[in-house]
């Protein structure tokens, strides 16, 4: 089962890098444990799954992201789907940055190739504030991000680079 509040600083950090392995689209083997369980699953990785990240929120979820609005599963599966088809080569990396008894708040940087402006690079930095029920699903997700184009030199998380490896320096945290 995912942790589930109230949270403690391990069993947030352990939210946090779950929510990024799920968002990265790696995905548990069939004999592996379940991504919401606290060992660490066998993966394989970039195949992303809308309907599968939508499991990790409350049916009525409520979302907002950069300036759109959402609320339930059936909308999260949307907006990620078309999200994805956006944003190809997605690598998102995630840090806890504070919590409470069932909210976290995330620090978080991704790259991708932006498939509606010539596959360029870019790179999203931004914050997330979540709220979770009971049971360990998210039940509110509120995020904002800004999007800076790079160069293919200034990528952090090229092919085979573990992203929770990648030093990142202050002026970018």
């Amino acid at each position: 089962m995912s942790p589930a509040p109230p949270f403690t600083r391990e069993t947030a950090h352990q939210k946090v890098k779950k929510a990024q392995t799920l968002w990265n689209g790696q995905q548990v083997l069939p004999s592996a444990p379940s991504l919401f369980h606290t060992e660490s699953p066998l993966i394989y990785p970039h195949f992303r799954d809308p309907q599968a990240v939508a499991k990790a929120y409350t049916e009525s979820s409520i979302w907002r992201n950069r300036s759109t609005f959402l609320e339930g599963q059936p909308a999260i599966v949307d907006f990620l789907t078309q999200k994805w088809e956006k944003e190809k080569s997605y690598r998102l990396r995630k840090e806890l940055f504070a919590f409470s008894d069932d909210r976290i708040a995330v620090q978080f940087w991704y790259e991708y190739q932006d498939a509606h402006d010539g596959m360029k690079w870019k790179r999203c930095y931004g914050l997330e504030d979540w709220t979770f029920a009971a049971d360990g699903r998210m039940r509110k997700r509120m995020m904002s991000g800004n999007d800076i184009e790079i160069d293919e030199h200034e990528r952090w998380f090229k092919n085979g680079v573990d992203v929770d490896k990648v030093e990142i320096g202050e002026a970018h945290w």
